[in-house]
């Protein structure tokens, strides 16, 4: 597939920074900013991505369009582009790389095949690309997943699961459902001690933990991606239900998330952070919101 354009919605944390590494390799990445916030469109404008007037601009220039959303939005995200692609008739090559359920992926897939589109199912591994780190392995599936492996020309570590829907999707939910569903068990024991006066004695125990250093990082680094993360941990209960798994671990994680992202702490964005700089501070801010 001769990939020339690839549109990217919605260009915030790891959007922006995936446009920004294509853009550098020499694509063309364009977006639609109607309705964004004042910080996406900054992102936007700083990775070097061209806003589009609207969506039927968008699925008739790009030749691949990136989801990447918060997982709520995914869905309702493909509908908008496959009400478009009804209107234009455009062969544009939708890849869902939001965190979501293979349900729901397969959903997706129905919606923009039925529209007369193509869907390829992906999976977003790692943190956002920047300088000169790799960035995220971005796994694939479905029968068009090849043609989107070609993004490896430019700058992004793309890998092919199979021809299969879901099973990008299913990786995420179980990779995470380990990394985002320690990040809040951690955080819930340690709100706990805080709030039992406990914490000396608790971090002291939790320091023999050869995974402890790793665990704190993302517990610092978590609480601005909280309101991303609820809807995350729901889907992979979601996925864990549908195997005939129980759901309820991910759908507790998802209630911590859903309580960070209510206090000050969930308010901030990552670059503009003024409360919570150390783990310290993180749990007296979470315990005192416990009041």
């Amino acid at each position: 597939m001769d990939i020339q354009t690839v549109g990217v919605l919605s260009p915030g944390d790891m959007g922006h920074a995936i446009g920004a590494r294509l853009q550098q390799h020499g694509l063309r990445v364009i977006t639609n900013l109607s309705g964004r916030s004042a910080r996406t469109v900054a992102l936007a404008q700083e990775a070097g991505i061209v806003a589009v007037a609207d969506d039927a601009t968008l699925v008739r220039e790009a030749d691949i369009l990136l989801s990447i959303l918060p997982p709520a939005r995914a869905y309702a995200f493909a509908e908008r582009i496959a009400s478009v692609l009804r209107q234009t008739g455009a062969p544009l090559l939708f890849v869902d790389c939001n965190a979501i359920a293979p349900r729901t992926a397969q959903a997706i897939e129905q919606v923009i095949t039925e529209a007369g589109g193509a869907f390829v199912d992906a999976c977003i591994i790692g943190s956002p690309p920047g300088g000169a780190d790799q960035g995220p392995r971005l796994y694939l599936s479905g029968s068009r997943a090849g043609d989107v492996a070609g993004l490896r020309a430019y700058g992004l570590e793309m890998r092919v699961l199979g021809s299969r829907s879901g099973q990008a999707s299913g990786l995420k939910m179980c990779y995470a459902s380990v990394t985002k569903g320690f990040t809040a068990l951690l955080t819930e024991a340690l709100v706990a001690g805080q709030a039992m006066d406990l914490q000396e004695a608790l971090l002291a125990e939790f320091q023999e933990l050869p995974y402890f250093a790793s665990g704190k990082r993302s517990v610092i680094g978590m609480p601005p991606k909280a309101y991303r993360w609820v809807g995350e941990m729901t889907e992979i209960g979601r996925t864990f239900s549908d195997l005939g798994l129980p759901p309820q671990m991910p759908e507790g994680a998802a209630a911590v998330y859903h309580f960070i992202e209510g206090t000050i702490l969930g308010a901030e964005t990552p670059e503009l952070r003024q409360h919570g700089q150390t783990l310290a501070e993180i749990m007296a801010i979470l315990a005192d919101a416990l009041q």
